[in-house]
């Protein structure tokens, strides 16, 4: 095969992935548990966009102020899952021999 059509193929392939991370932003799914009574939805990128409680569950003063510590808490535990990852990948990459910040194609 020629290796520059190879290269190319790789490159292709790069910007269909940086194309669907961009979608994936403005994708948003919802997540549910207690037969409804706890709802979350989030975007395909990990961003949680709004948390629903039931009221039956909480007492009704502070059901916004719950909402939204839980809210923070899955954005916070979200943000430090992509500062691990990249830390991580850091490493590996350090562990082969390649430089920090290095783009590879694919």
């Amino acid at each position: 095969m020629n290796i520059q059509k190879m290269m190319q193929q790789a490159k292709d392939m790069q910007d269909k992935m940086q194309s669907m991370q961009a979608d994936l932003e403005h994708i948003e799914v919802e997540g549910a548990s207690g037969g409804g009574l706890v709802k979350v939805v989030m975007s395909c990128k990990g961003d949680v966009k709004s948390i629903n409680l039931d009221e039956s569950i909480l007492v009704p003063s502070e059901k916004e102020v719950v909402e939204d510590l839980i809210k923070a808490a899955f954005n916070d535990a979200n943000a430090k899952k992509d500062q691990k990852t990249a830390d991580e990948t850091q490493r590996i990459m350090g562990d082969m021999g390649l430089p920090a910040g290095v783009k590879l194609p694919f």
